[in-house]
């Protein structure tokens, strides 16, 4: 009888959980069984490990082969087992020495000639071997940058079996040619129907990089500008309303490169769900800039907030975690979609119940929503060139819920493009680089106040630690007390007019908030000109 065992690991979410892999050979007729809870394509691993350790010049054990994941009570699936149920029958067979394999992780798939192809989540099952106090991983050689990305762990990347074999029982390498560069690889698997970047699920890069993407670009607007830099310090939600063309989806594509860059732990959990989802860019394996995520309105909920069939998949929520989701559109997107990301803009995380377990994704991201004023967009108050009937505007208008839009901090109205403005020569805004340079001056005022807590942005302090340890000046929430007495805002809204008011100050380089932060932080809560100026940058 021999016996040998290996470690892989089994993704639930973008957690990991190490299975050790058992195998066990014994006298009896030759036959494979796979035990402890696989699914379809972990089943399938018994003929791709077959082929690939036969056609490696190995010999395949006529004899009766049992392989054991443990723990058995632990869903798995995937085709990221396959190195290590080779390695471990290998190693029952004493063609590998067992003990080389008892504190090894094993992450890949199989192919028949015996490739290691790449898969899914490599990041994330690194992570969670690296926690479990494991030192040693073997890796596709495609994903080894992104596994060494994890630090304490030894990395070794392979291009196929024989490799494999050859190093772990210090035989001379044999050489593999590898994949030519620039290309698809067919047999990847890694990205999921629908998820590619026409959907606009991609990275933008920051402003010294993404030069296609420039505020200046937009002309006037100068409410609209106020509001995206205000969010990008406070990381505060945005409601654009305005005509077609007015400027919303140039002003939502040219926020991400007005974020700052990423810290490594933030750069850490946009990559894992990126990898589990098969969107990590060939030879950039860290995403170090805030993802930009933006979906058709036809996204049903599950694309919004993740699910789908047999294991659960991060939506675009998750796919925006650390970056900006900007929904278009927004009215025609279904209510149950719009109403499954008030959870998730509260919490900062997403839980999906299936039949088969919870799963968890990080979903902390800047939300952007555009609508035109009714279904013709051509409705103002300062012409009449629309020609929807007002219960028409009224359905419209219902579509976004009033609990969504009491979660978003900024409402802004984008005015029409005038003639003037469009042919005036010389007439630029501020350009990306200067307002990201104010908001990253402002997200460090804020990081210096909120040291020794958990929170990072304004946004995110609960509401009421502001109202016991960091309030505004006195008399300066008077006018939004006001407003609450009257019910025009929630308790829920006066809390996040103090964090925008706090957000200005900071961009202000004020100590505190006073009247004249608060009250534009009002203005900018209710879309209710209250008279006081939007030009933030150009006050200092």
């Amino acid at each position: 009888m021999g016996f040998a065992r290996t470690c892989s690991v089994a993704l639930v979410g973008v957690d990991g959980v190490v299975v050790e892999v058992q195998a066990d050979l014994e006298p009896g007729v030759a036959a494979f069984t796979l035990v402890g809870l696989p699914d379809k394509s972990l089943t399938e691993s018994k003929d791709r490990v077959r082929a690939a350790v036969v056609n490696s010049g190995g010999e395949w054990p006529q004899k009766k082969l049992t392989v054991g994941l443990s723990p058995a009570s632990v869903p798995k699936g995937g085709s990221g087992f396959d190195l290590a149920i080779a390695c471990a029958a290998l190693g029952a067979s004493e063609r590998i020495d067992p003990r080389v394999l008892a504190d090894i992780v094993m992450i890949g798939e199989l192919g028949l000639d015996g490739r290691v192809r790449p898969v899914r989540g490599v990041l994330p099952a690194v992570l969670a071997a690296a926690e479990a106090g494991y030192e040693q991983v073997v890796v596709p050689e495609s994903a080894a940058a992104e596994a060494s990305l994890v630090p304490g762990v030894s990395v070794l990347g392979v291009r196929s079996l024989r490799q494999l074999i050859a190093v772990l029982t210090d035989e001379p390498v044999p050489d593999e040619d590898p994949d030519e560069q620039g290309r698809t690889d067919p047999l990847a698997g890694l990205r999921m129907p629908g998820t590619g970047a026409a959907t606009g699920m991609h990275s933008m890069g920051a402003a010294q990089h993404d030069h296609e993407h420039d505020l200046a670009d937009v002309v006037g607007q100068l409410s609209a500008r106020t509001a995206v830099e205000v969010a990008a310090a406070g990381g505060h939600h945005l409601f654009l309303e305005g005509p077609p063309g007015a400027g919303k989806t140039m002003l939502a594509e040219r926020l991400p490169a007005v974020l700052p860059r990423l810290h490594r732990s933030e750069s850490l959990e946009a990559t894992a769900v990126h990898s589990v989802a098969g969107l990590l860019p060939p030879g950039k394996p860290l995403v170090d800039v805030a993802p930009y995520c933006a979906p058709h309105h036809s996204a049903t909920m599950q694309a919004l907030v993740g699910g789908g069939q047999g294991v659960a998949r991060p939506g675009a929520v998750s796919l925006a975690h650390r970056g900006v989701l900007f929904l278009d559109e927004t009215p025609e997107f279904s209510s149950r979609a719009l109403d499954a990301l008030r959870q998730p803009l509260e919490s900062g995380h997403v839980v999906i119940a299936r039949s088969a377990g919870v799963v968890r994704f990080p979903a902390r991201f800047l939300m952007v929503l555009a609508a035109n004023p009714c279904p013709c967009g051509r409705f103002s108050q300062r012409d009449t060139l629309c020609e929807c009937s007002p219960s028409m505007i009224r359905r419209y208008q219902a579509r976004l819920s009033g609990p969504l839009l009491d979660r978003v901090d900024l409402r802004v109205e984008v005015d029409r493009v005038t003639r003037s403005q469009l042919t005036e020569r010389g007439a630029r805004g501020e350009s990306t680089e200067t307002v990201a340079d104010r908001v990253r001056e402002a997200r460090a005022r804020a990081a210096a106040r909120l040291t020794d807590t958990p929170w990072r942005t304004n946004s995110e302090v609960p509401g009421r630690e502001l109202r016991s340890r960091w309030y505004a000046s006195p008399g300066a929430m008077d006018d939004a007390e006001r407003s609450l007495e009257r019910g025009v805002l929630t308790a829920r809204g006066l809390d996040r007019v103090l964090r925008v008011a706090w957000t200005v100050a900071d961009l202000a380089g004020r100590d505190r908030p006073g009247v004249a932060d608060v009250t534009l932080a009002l203005q900018l809560r209710t879309g209710v000109p209250r008279g006081v100026p939007m030009a933030i940058g150009a006050s200092r």
